[in-house]
């Protein structure tokens, strides 16, 4: 007798979207069958017409606990990503003190998340100057792979690396690098203003391109695998492509933010809408889409960067002082939903970039998809229902978001992590180590 089964006309399984009945038991998906077919379990569901996902698997999540506890939390995060369908993060190793540099940080982390975490957790590692050394180790103890910057973090315990540093990383350990890709030489010091285009002329297409051109030369010497992080240019895909082509192992992501916010549309002092790299064009995005579409960006990540809502200085909206990053894990999935349908794709899609590639990055087989054998991390998700952003009913620490007031499309019912439904009353979430 299974645990547990949910049927749904409409299942997004690996073969597409049809109707199935999904079979659970000790927390596994045990049996995809036909929508009606006879299933001894303890609890049968029928979902109707709401669409069953797998779980989404976020890997750009800045949840900065401990240290910087007041601007984000593990319990608020994890809370978040499960309200938006998200049953899996992978925590970036800088805004929290110390930053997960060597393994004595990532100890201190994981004690910090223990027993907090409403979804299962992992967590990248960090290059910074010097810590080269440290790598083998601290791949050793679990994390997923490395993240370096190539320009300023904001945070003067994460410094940049130049080429030199960075190669002498990938030459360190064989792992996934993960690139923060904006060359600080193509970056100018934004003036005091409440105008965002001022702060978007501080951080041109030209930055990211020759970073994005950097990153791949030093994985092309090294024979490394490299992901270019958050890309919100469209002007380096041509680099990438070119890269691809010729066998470097590089892949790429973006973030709703820069496949569905309009430069031309941020009002003046609203700095909610500030992040590194910047919100462009529409011409843009529509490049990214098309890149997203054809596989050149394999993955579409929150890069939930939350602060304080003072540190966003909407006293004064003055751009060049407020914290760059946005805080939208609860959001991605109806921010995506809502854009993609209106061109054209369907809910596959939409898992495929935002489930599936994302585990795939970071070898999480059991993760991000609706077969036999993985995890059942599962989301109940009504296509068609709508709902008007209220920042007050986000889970996360602070009630900022660009999205204030915005009608979206897609809402989560019901997120189960391993065959339970997650509630907020009791964090079942999982501390995850890398698998191979």
């Amino acid at each position: 007798m299974a645990d547990l089964v949910l049927r749904s006309r409409r299942v997004i399984a690996l073969d597409g979207e049809r109707p199935a009945a999904v079979a659970v038991t000790d927390g596994r998906i045990v049996a995809v069958e036909s929508y009606g077919a006879p299933i001894d379990a303890a609890e049968d569901v029928d979902l109707g017409e709401l669409a069953l996902l797998p779980g989404l698997v976020d890997t750009h999540v800045h949840v900065n606990e401990p240290g910087r506890t007041e601007w984000e939390g593990f319990a608020t995060a994890t809370r978040a990503a499960a309200a938006g369908g998200v049953t899996t993060i992978v925590d970036m190793p800088l805004n929290s003190l110390p930053p997960t540099v060597d393994t004595e940080a990532l100890r201190i982390k994981q004690a910090a998340a223990a027993g907090q975490c409403h979804v299962d957790v992992g967590f990248w590692g960090g290059v910074i100057p010097g810590n080269a050394g440290a790598l083998p180790g601290l791949h050793d103890a679990g994390v997923f792979g490395f993240k370096a910057f190539l320009a300023d973090s904001g945070v003067p315990e994460f410094p940049p690396v130049d080429p030199d540093q960075l190669a002498d990383a990938l030459a360190a350990v064989d792992a996934l690098f993960v690139v923060h890709a904006e060359d600080p030489y193509h970056l100018h010091q934004a003036a005091s203003s409440r105008a965002y285009p001022d702060f978007l002329a501080s951080r041109p297409p030209d930055a990211e391109q020759a970073a994005v051109a950097t990153a791949i030369d030093a994985a092309r010497t090294a024979g490394a695998r490299v992901h270019i992080l958050h890309l919100s240019s469209a002007a380096a895909l041509p680099v990438l492509a070119a890269a691809r082509a010729q066998g470097v192992r590089v892949t790429a992501e973006t973030c709703p933010h820069y496949l569905t916010l309009d430069a031309a549309r941020i009002p003046a002092g609203a700095t909610e809408f500030k992040c590194c790299p910047p919100i462009r064009d529409a011409a843009n995005a529509d490049r990214l889409w098309a890149a997203l579409a054809d596989g050149l960006i394999t993955c579409v990540v929150s890069d939930h960067s939350p602060c304080t809502p003072e540190l966003k200085r909407r006293d004064t909206g003055d751009f060049a002082a407020a914290w760059g990053g946005i805080a939208s894990v609860q959001l991605g999935l109806p921010v995506i939903w809502t854009e993609a349908r209106r061109r054209g794709h369907g809910l596959a899609d939409v898992v495929r970039w935002m489930a599936r590639r994302p585990a795939d990055l970071v070898g999480l087989a059991g993760k991000g998809r609706l077969a036999v054998g993985a995890d059942a991390d599962l989301v109940a998700f009504d296509p068609d229902g709508t709902f008007t952003v209220d920042p007050h009913r986000l889970h996360h620490r602070n009630p900022v978001t660009p999205y204030a007031g915005a009608r979206l499309s897609g809402v989560v019912h019901t997120t189960w992590l391993r065959g339970r439904p997650v509630t907020g009353a009791d964090p079942r979430g999982r501390l995850l180590v890398r698998e191979a």
